[in-house]
């Protein structure tokens, strides 16, 4: 199977593809042949090995263990990893680009894949010393092995700051205690990073950022939770008891957690915003191709003025939201600021993933309440993504404060 390396220099010999598939995309944004072929290849790959699976794994909480080890060989597990460490060396738009095709073939496999690109590699490759660098990067490119990230606590969900698990400096190690909640992967993850209270005097600057792996003693796993969507994506609780890691293992200086976890959290909505993106986009699909094959009073139900008008609103959200995602992203690639962006990128995203899957329902009528179509799946799954990496009601607080700041008088 070609790797999005391989496909780069392909590029780079053969000029502009010019396949219909991929001018859904390309054709208002003048996409580079890079990103083109990309989308092609992610959208022949999903078609081809997760759209088949999504539903059985979806149903029996299965994880697709086979598709993100196909997704590691394509390199989507570490799309913006710089080769020289195992992975791909792209962009953050690559990486919103491809995260939105493989979250419209299964929002399971979007979260995994965003959760170790953005939240598990991209705080190591920030922050890391190099001799961290060297050893936790390459065994997570390849999606034989996934990250976690743990900031949140049971009793502290959007108050990222309030951390009560506490990592106490012991001679030449850290002993961990606390509780962590709704991790992604936690059961299947080899390592993770996770964010504990060094000197709870100072509040958020009191937070300190650990690579920490699984099988420590005193590192255990809660039960896994039975969620409303994205249920071949496991979640669970990690629970640490007098748990001791190395000094080494802390990622930046101590004190550092809270940035990390805020600049980490800002790249890591890029790729939920593209995920919600994902789901936006196939439920339009869905709901325009049953559209088109229903009829009803004799003719196509697309030709009815009121199906037309719910696929306008869902293309112009679905639009709009895209080109907001892929502003953040270029933002980002371009080292400019952008937590502004990445909040209103999310919420634009995932409030179009939740209208487009209840109006793709809608349009299906009956046929959208049954498992039997994807339409009730992508209406439990959009549903998280105006909860998890900050709520909606989170990321309009943090529009508002940039907003004043940049528009004081």
């Amino acid at each position: 199977m070609q790797s999005l390396v391989y496909v780069g220099k392909f590029l780079g010999r053969h000029g502009t593809l010019q396949n219909p598939a991929i001018r859904r995309i390309a054709c208002l944004s003048a996409l580079s042949d890079t990103h083109q072929m990309l989308q092609k290849t992610c959208r022949d790959f999903v078609n081809a090995e997760i759209v088949p699976k999504a539903a059985k794994h979806d149903r029996e909480h299965l994880y697709p263990e086979d598709q993100l080890k196909k997704m590691g060989e394509l390199g989507l597990m570490s799309i913006t990893t710089p080769e020289e460490y195992g992975g791909t060396g792209l962009d953050y738009l690559a990486y919103s680009i491809a995260m939105e095709e493989i979250s419209r073939g299964c929002a399971s496999c979007g979260v995994i894949m965003s959760v170790n690109n953005s939240l598990f590699l991209g705080p190591i490759l920030a922050y890391g010393t190099q001799k961290q660098k060297d050893f936790w990067l390459k065994p997570y490119t390849s999606g034989d092995k996934v990250g976690f990230f743990a900031l949140s606590e049971p009793g502290n969900g959007s108050d990222a700051g309030a951390a009560s698990t506490t990592a106490t400096e012991k001679s030449d190690r850290y002993i961990l205690n606390g509780t962590k909640m709704w991790i992604t992967s936690g059961f299947e993850a080899g390592a993770g990073i996770l964010f504990a209270t060094t000197d709870k005097s100072l509040k958020h600057k009191g937070i300190s950022a650990f690579i920490v792996p699984k099988g420590l003693k005193g590192f255990t796993l809660g039960k896994k939770e039975d969620k409303l969507g994205i249920r071949a994506s496991s979640t669970c609780q990690l629970i640490f008891e007098d748990c001791e890691i190395p000094k080494e293992n802390i990622l930046g200086k101590s004190g550092y957690g809270f940035k990390i976890a805020m600049q980490s959290l800002d790249a890591g909505r890029i790729g939920i915003a593209s995920q919600a993106l994902g789901i936006a986009q196939a439920s339009l699909e869905l709901a325009t191709n049953y559209a088109q094959n229903r009829n009803s009073f004799g003719k196509p139900i697309a030709k009815l003025q009121i199906i037309q008008q719910k696929l306008a609103d869902m293309a112009l959200r679905v639009e709009s939201s895209r080109l907001l995602v892929w502003r953040t992203a270029w933002l980002k690639d371009n080292g400019k600021s952008y937590t502004k962006e990445a909040a209103m990128a999310k919420v634009a995203a995932s409030e179009a993933a939740t209208f487009c899957s209840h109006q793709c329902i809608q349009v299906l009528g009956g046929m959208g309440y049954v498992s039997d179509m994807a339409a009730e799946r992508y209406y439990r799954d959009a549903r998280i993504t105006e909860i998890y990496e900050g709520t909606s009601e989170i990321q309009r607080l943090v529009i508002a404060g940039q907003v004043l700041k940049e528009l004081a008088v």
